[in-house]
């Protein structure tokens, strides 16, 4: 797979990964601790994407690295909120699980992107 073929698959993963993040919070109850967290979680998880984008328009590859790396620190807060809204009995396990595995995969994609940066680099 190409280069270019690569950043639009990605480009669609974190855009489908944003929307699902969307339909999650427009799912949740309406308590406060649920839309709290919910909150938390959408600004989190909605933004992956654009710090992807706006890394595809870097200038250099430092700024690749950083927005890519600000992209791998949205994943970890949106992770630390699912963890939140499992763990306080707001969203089943189950119900989460397979968003959770697609942020893991997300993670996992950005770092070999970073990391493939940072060689290129030197």
């Amino acid at each position: 797979m190409s280069e270019e073929n690569s950043q639009v698959d990605l480009k669609t993963r974190t855009r489908e990964f944003a929307l699902r993040v969307i339909r999650l919070y427009s799912s949740l109850p309406k308590t406060t601790e649920a839309q709290v967290m919910g909150k938390q979680v959408l600004r989190s998880g909605t933004s992956v994407g654009a710090h992807y984008r706006e890394g595809t328009r870097a200038r250099s590859n430092a700024e690749f690295i950083s927005k890519v790396e600000g992209g791998l620190q949205e994943l970890e807060e949106t992770q630390y909120w699912f963890e939140w809204l499992v763990q306080s009995g707001v969203v089943s396990e189950e119900r989460l699980g397979p968003l959770t595995e697609e942020a893991n995969e997300l993670t996992a994609i950005l770092v070999t992107c970073a990391k493939n940066a940072r060689q290129r680099k030197s």
